[in-house]
């Protein structure tokens, strides 16, 4: 008789580490055949167009530089002052544009990035111009924007700032249209000697909108009266006309700045003449990041890649941010955290911002909303 706990506890053979059983395999037929190309096919037509040239180009956040750092901005003829802030002008970086097309692939990146915007080409960069001429437009107005952060700087720490004001054209439909030439030097406004750009600007400020006024104008060799109607949106009075301002600074300021260009590091450049140029430490180690043109009255003009700029200020350690009164629709929605926005419409305006974060005031300042 067989013991029925031996039976239990023999040992069991081990299974086998390969699977006997049978294996069944589909015959190929023609759609398994057309199934496997058409996958094939798809997934390099995906590959394909991730690498298709695209009309578009990419705006991301570009790099930081401080104003007050000891080589960007050289003044002599003057005593200058140290600051233990920064005051960071911030710049966009383009990728894309006449000669060099964005690839798909790069462009769905842009779209799932909200660092960055993809826009068409034609929106950030002027039709028919290649990459070359667009870098020299840029380098132009980058030199034209240094002159005139010079001029609205010194002309805010009440310096007089001779200049020749040559007439470098006149807006079409507009009252001076036809009436200045190319070439032709404004010397007077209204009778009165205009001998810097704040005397021409201090005129207009108290003309209405739609006045005729008298512009003196050395043409060659001879001076001639010129009526012109202004115009304007109702706020201030507009000649109409392109003046190509020639200074003669009293303090010599020099700014060296590489592969960066553009209109609008303006304010920037204009806040740290006038930080070097005085005795308070404005900035206070405060870290400032701002953008805005600045015209040779102390006006801030707006700019394109705010949002841009945002986040590359609060990547290089701003805290504060100066803004274009004008690009407040950009900013509302688009300000990363630990930023503070404060607007600004004026030179005057933005220094005194910069001031009042420096005595940890800020907290009261206009901001865009």
């Amino acid at each position: 008789m067989t013991d029925m706990r031996d039976r239990q506890h023999a040992p069991q053979p081990e299974p086998s580490p390969f699977d006997d059983s049978p294996v069944v395999v589909a015959p190929i037929t023609r759609r398994t055949v057309t199934l496997g190309v058409s996958l094939l096919a798809t997934a390099v037509l995906s590959a394909l167009a991730l690498v298709v040239p695209t009309p578009y180009a990419m705006r991301s956040p570009g790099p930081t530089e401080d104003t007050l750092q000891r080589n960007l901005i050289q003044i002599e003829g003057a005593r200058t002052y140290e600051s233990t802030g920064e005051l960071r002008l911030t710049t966009v970086s383009v990728l894309g544009g006449p000669g060099y097309p964005m690839l798909s692939g790069q462009v769905i990146q842009g779209w799932l990035d909200p660092q960055r915007s993809v826009l068409p080409v034609e929106a950030i960069f002027p039709e028919a111009t290649t990459k070359e001429q667009q870098q020299e437009v840029s380098q132009a107005e980058m030199v034209s924007s240094q002159e005139s952060a010079t001029a609205a700087a010194l002309t805010e720490l009440g310096y007089d700032v001779p200049a020749v004001l040559d007439v470098a054209g006149t807006e079409p439909g507009s009252g001076a249209e036809g009436k200045l030439d190319e070439g032709d030097v404004i010397v007077e406004f209204q009778g009165e000697p205009v001998g810097t750009y704040a005397d021409l600007i201090d005129g207009l400020a108290e003309t209405n909108p739609g006045d005729d006024v008298t512009l003196g104008v050395q043409r060659g060799k001879r001076t001639t009266d010129v009526d012109i109607t202004t115009s304007g949106n109702g706020e201030r009075a507009v000649l109409g006309v392109f003046i190509d301002p020639r200074y003669d600074f009293p303090v010599d300021v020099s700014i060296e700045i590489e592969n960066i260009g553009g209109p609008s590091a303006g304010t920037m450049f204009a806040l740290g003449i006038i930080d070097k140029l005085t005795s308070e430490d404005e900035a206070n180690g405060q870290i400032i990041a701002g953008t805005g043109t600045m015209s040779p009255e102390g006006t801030v003009g707006p700019i394109g890649g705010i949002e841009q700029k945002l986040y590359g200020a609060v990547r290089d350690g701003a805290e504060w941010f100066l803004a274009p009164a004008d690009n407040c629709p950009q900013v509302v929605g688009n300000v990363p955290d630990g930023l503070e926005v404060v607007r600004v419409a004026t030179l005057a305006e933005a220094r005194d911002a910069v001031e009042q974060i420096g005595r940890g005031e800020g907290s009261d300042l206009p901001t865009c909303s």
